[in-house]
């Protein structure tokens, strides 16, 4: 008896198929490479304050913009993915990516150059939050796994750019750097993305709505309730999350140690994150991403307590990769979470909102705990300060982890 697939439609057995495997590993490669606009601007800083003729603090706001349009654009290309599929948000990210990258190396003023940084942002949040999403819908049984490595090429593109960055701007400088990383986007994300046209499974999707809702039923709140408490958990995690990796540079020189020594042990942070990410997948699938997010606070506040009690270089060294271990996995759990609390209808906007969250979070982590150390002289009380937001994220958690109606569920 031969089954007919119609036309455009994607077969039930899909769902965790080599096919599934393949489109993964085409996200990472997507995701190491979008991502490039999270981190070209960090190579390029110094070069750019001295084209421009501005102080460092001038020079850091091109930065700020590119995270505030990271972080709008995972919202609005979340929406776009939730409607359309994943491929119009795609090309949208690459589009603006080139864009971008090329209006910045033609501005001739630091607020030109700004504003493009956020189209760099924008662009690159379609290769982060809408990918996270978009794999989530094609496994079931390695949802966790998948999701979680899909969101390492953040990470990889952290691993891999800045000495291309930094090479190229030094033989070449920043500007033609810029046009020559804007045409690689456009030149190798266009035929990736053309892999991505096939539409997500959604056979199962009535399946996995009535599941959420009995998820979500099972802890006596709204969505919109659960939406808020993610949220604000997000913040607090991003929070502690920030002062280990946005100040470790300046800790380190503080310390007497350089900040040479310091920019290794943020490689260490971020190299050690990557494992993270996947162990925490491995484990999401098997106890679920609210617990597993709750396990990853728990040892992310383990972390700092060790900053506050040791200062020794070789400490420095081993904590800082203890803290990329434990950190790693927690913002891959929020888009397991909402895979398993959520319609898949409404992954990626709600993922996105999530995201946006964590990104206030780092930046507010990174400014308090500045004005902390301005305050007392020491990140001793910045290091505190992270810890405490830790324990709000880890509250928020276990409230959730232990409610008696989720329970009950589980034991089901």
């Amino acid at each position: 008896m031969t089954t007919h697939v119609r036309a455009g439609a994607t077969p039930a057995n899909e769902i965790d198929s080599s096919y599934a495997w393949l489109r993964l590993v085409l996200a990472l490669a997507l995701g190491t490479i979008g991502s490039v606009g999270m981190w070209s601007f960090v190579v390029a800083l110094p070069a750019v304050q001295a084209d421009f003729g501005v102080a460092r603090g001038e020079a850091s706001l091109p930065f700020t913009l590119t995270m505030v349009g990271f972080g709008v654009g995972g919202i609005l290309m979340g929406r776009l993915s939730d409607r359309f599929g994943i491929v119009i948000p795609m090309l949208g990210g690459a589009v603006a990516l080139a864009l971008g990258y090329f209006a910045s190396s033609q501005a001739n003023s630091l607020w030109l150059f700004a504003i493009a940084q956020g189209v760099i942002g924008f662009g690159s949040s379609a290769t982060f939050g809408p990918l996270m999403a978009d794999i989530s819908h094609w496994f079931a049984r390695r949802r966790g796994l998948a999701v979680a490595l899909a969101s390492c090429g953040n990470y990889l593109a952290g691993t891999v750019w800045p000495p291309i960055t930094e090479h190229f701007i030094a033989s070449s400088g920043w500007r033609a750097t810029h046009i020559g990383i804007g045409l690689f986007c456009a030149v190798s994300m266009l035929p990736l993305i053309w892999m991505f046209r096939r539409p997500a499974p959604k056979h199962e999707a009535h399946v996995a709505a009535a599941s959420a809702l009995a998820a979500r039923g099972s802890l006596g709140i709204s969505s919109n309730t659960l939406m808020a408490l993610l949220c604000v958990a997000g913040i607090g995690c991003c929070v502690a999350m920030s002062m280990p990796q946005v100040h470790i540079v300046a800790y380190c020189g503080d310390l007497g140690y350089g900040p040479a020594r310091g920019a290794e042990m943020l490689a260490l942070m971020m190299f050690f994150g990557i494992f993270s990410r996947v162990a925490a997948g491995f484990v999401a699938d098997r106890i679920g991403g609210v617990t597993t997010l709750l396990i990853s606070s728990i040892l992310q506040g383990v972390a700092l307590i060790l900053y506050m009690l040791f200062d020794s270089l070789a400490s420095l060294y081993v904590i800082s990769a203890l803290f990329g271990l434990f950190q790693g996995g927690l913002v891959p759990m929020y888009a397991v979470i909402v895979r398993e609390y959520f319609p898949p209808h409404e992954a990626g906007t709600r993922l996105g909102f999530l995201l946006m969250a964590t990104l206030i979070g780092m930046a507010l982590g990174g400014w308090m705990s500045g004005v902390i150390f301005d305050l007392t002289g020491s990140y001793q009380a910045a290091f505190l300060n992270g810890l405490l937001w830790n324990l709000l994220n880890a509250a928020i958690a276990s409230w959730l982890v232990f409610r008696p109606g989720r329970r009950r569920l589980a034991a089901a």
